[in-house]
Order: C-alpha cells, then sequence, then structure tokens
C-alpha cells in the first residue's frame, strides 16, 4: 500500500539534500510520498531538498508557518496534517507512515520490510547502524558500540518477551490507523497532533504509548542477500560537547520527564523494562564514584611509591563484591567487542573496549546535566 515519510529538517542543507537523493533512489516505489518539513527562516534547507529531489514528483515540501527552529515533534505535527490535507484530497489513506531524520541513510530493503511487517503490526522499529567517521574514532564511535550492542541484544529480547518496543525515531514505521488513533486521543486532550512537541523523547514515548493502547510493536533485526544489516546508517555528533547535549536531552526526556508523563506500568516486565531504560542518572552516579575511588587509589598508590605508609583492610565480602565486579568489567567488555565485530570488523571490536572509559565519562556527564536541567 501507499506509504509515506516524514523528515523534519531545520538548518540541514548541508546533508538534506543527500538524503533525499538516495532515499528516492533507494526506493523506487511510485506510491512513496517523501515528505520534508522545512521553515520559512531557512531557505537554504529548502532549496537543497528541492535541489536532491530532482524534479522526482514523490518530494513533498512543507514550509513550517513558524520560525525555526521548533520542536521536532512540532515540526512533525506539521507534516502530519499536511498528510492528512493530501489524503482528503485524493480519497485514499496511506497504509504506512515512517520517520527519518535529514541525516539518515536507508537501506534499499528497509521499506519492503517495513510493509511486510505492518500486516501484522502497528508499529515498526528497524535497527540503527551509526556511521564509522575517520575524524572522529572515539566520540562518535562510540555510538556505534551502543548501538550495536543495544540493536542486536536488548531490543531483540524486548521482541521476544512481547515486552513494549520504544521507537528510535529514525526506521521506524506506523500503521497508519495507530497514528490516526493516537491523532484522536492526543486531540481530545487538547493537542495538536499524533507528536508531543512538550516532550524530549517524544519518539520513545510513541512506540510506549501505542503498546499501552494494546497496539503491537516490533522491532525486525534482517539481513540482506549480500548479508547487510537492514537497517538505517545515521550520523552522529562527533565532537564531545554535542554528544553530551544530545545524550542529556535522552537522559532527561526517557529518565525523567517519562517518570512523571507516563508514570509505571503495574507488569513486572514493563516495570523491569522501565527500570532499565530510566537508569541513567544512576548509572551516572554509580559510575561518578567509581572513577573518584579509581582516583583515590591511584593517590595511595603513588603515595605507597613515595614510601608513605598505606594500609587497606579488606574484608572477605569486599573482596568477593570486588571479584564479581571483575568478572562483571571483563564480561560486559567482551560482550561490547563481540557486537562490534560482529558490524565493523575486529580492529573496531578493540578500540569498543577502549573507548568504554569514554562513553562512561560522557555518561556521567549527561547524567550531570539533565538532573540539573530537569530541576
Amino acid at each position: 500500500g501507499p506509504a509515506a515519510v516524514m523528515i523534519p529538517a531545520y538548518q540541514e542543507s548541508a546533508v538534506i539534500g543527500t538524503t533525499i537523493a538516495h532515499m528516492l533512489e533507494a526506493w523506487p516505489k511510485r506510491e512513496l510520498v517523501v515528505y520534508v518539513g522545512c521553515y520559512r527562516n531557512d531557505a537554504a534547507t529548502l532549496a537543497a531538498a528541492m535541489t536532491g529531489a530532482a524534479r522526482d514528483s514523490r518530494l513533498r515540501l512543507v514550509v513550517h508557518g513558524a520560525d525555526g527552529p521548533t520542536t521536532k515533534a512540532d515540526c512533525l505535527n506539521r507534516l502530519y496534517r499536511a498528510l492528512c490535507d493530501d489524503e482528503a484530497r485524493r480519497g485514499r489513506r496511506f497504509r504506512t507512515v515512517v520517520l527519518h531524520d535529514a541525516e539518515d541513510m536507508v537501506h534499499p530493503a528497509a521499506l519492503q520490510a517495513i510493509d511486510a511487517a505492518i500486516a501484522g503490526h502497528d508499529f515498526v522499529q528497524l535497527p540503527v547502524r551509526p556511521v564509522l567517521q575517520p575524524e572522529s574514532r572515539w566520540i562518535a564511535a562510540h555510538y556505534a558500540d551502543e548501538f550495536t550492542e543495544s540493536h542486536a541484544k536488548a531490543m531483540v529480547v524486548r521482541n521476544v518477551l512481547g515486552a513494549a518496543i520504544p521507537a528510535a525515531g529514525v526506521g521506524c514505521g506506523f500503521a497508519r490507523e495507530a497514528l490516526a488513533g493516537l491523532d484522536q486521543r492526543r486531540r481530545r486532550e487538547g493537542a495538536l497532533g499524533p507528536f508531543a512537541p512538550e516532550c524530549l523523547t517524544e519518539d520513545y514515548e510513541l512506540g510506549i504509548e501505542l503498546s499501552r493502547e494494546g497496539r503491537r510493536g516490533a522491532f525486525l533485526r534482517l539481513r540482506d542477500a549480500a548479508g547487510g544489516l537492514v537497517g538505517t546508517a545515521s550520523y552522529f555528533p562527533a565532537r564531545l560537547d554535542a554528544a553530551v547535549r544530545q545524550k542529556t536531552r535522552w537522559i532527561h526526556g526517557i529518565a525523567f520527564q517519562s517518570w512523571d508523563r507516563m508514570g509505571w506500568n503495574g507488569r513486572p516486565l514493563e516495570l523491569w523494562m522501565a527500570l532499565r531504560d530510566r537508569r541513567g542518572p544512576l548509572t551516572a552516579l554509580v559510575l561518578a564514584a567509581a572513577y573518584l575511588l579509581l582516583l583515590i587509589d591511584a593517590v595511595l598508590a603513588a603515595a605507597s611509591f613515595m614510601g608513605q605508609p598505606v594500609e587497606l583492610v579488606t574484608s572477605p565480602t569486599a573482596r568477593w563484591m570486588l571479584g564479581i565486579g571483575l568478572v562483571g568489567v571483563v564480561w560486559r567488555g567482551g560482550l561490547r567487542a563481540a557486537f562490534t565485530a560482529r558490524e565493523y570488523g575486529r580492529a573496531e571490536a578493540w578500540r569498543a573496549v577502549l573507548r568504554i572509559p569514554l562513553a562512561n565519562v560522557i555518561a556521567i556527564m549527561a547524567g550531570r546535566r539533565a538532573l540539573g536541567a530537569y530541576f
């Protein structure tokens, strides 16, 4: 059936043209319409989108009536209204609505996979595959380690157990009727569309809300004939400040806002998954304490090396706990290396282990900023 793709874009002139050109070539389906949301004060992005389409009639440019930037959810709501207007004019509804970001590179088989899965589900999420950037082998690449492990392990387990599948905001497809039902419910609450502009992580909440309404979600992990992962290649921040800012938004939205907005589900499985999703601030606190202890150990070791008497007494229970912790560190590092090697090769697997401390430092900084922002 007909499919619509919605892409919000503000100050994305450097990438949006390439994204659109690649998408229209990778997905030659004639019943596809790509909705790109631009802003009236961002002529450069609008021009780049038009150039990338190369007069392909499947592109639909929607200019937001407000100056940008607004929130991503606000732009998506504007695109959704344009989609509804088009449906009313032609007298036929889309079957599937897919969300993407302005820098995504789609897989040729992704739309076919989503279209097939929507036959039995209301929401479908494909894996996200971060692109390795040669100029940022550590900051940008740590996203590759985390997403590869999460989308090959945690999300797969959630899918098998029948738990709610959170949307990643890219590479996710929705049955048109499910999105319409969510829109109707939110309008009764006084909202202007199915997406929540007041939420920092509206995509995460979207998948959870659909599950709470009794709708079925699925995480699809597939490979093409050549063995490549059917997913979305995405670019992530390459600088420390940008990475911390992005993860601050994730922790703030998922750990704090969703707690306020969605509360806790009484089902044991959903409660456990919510605890996992919202553990970001606690993780930051534990990591900060751990690195402080490492610093203290370094000072004590230096003092001992210089001849100062240092006495460290540990109980058998503490030694057992330290041993368990060491096994846990080795286990986690081995798993991360294994999952990264599967997608990016053995060289990146070794780097993945070395990138763990950097990922921890980013998590500590983002957790502190998220807590401050929430208060």
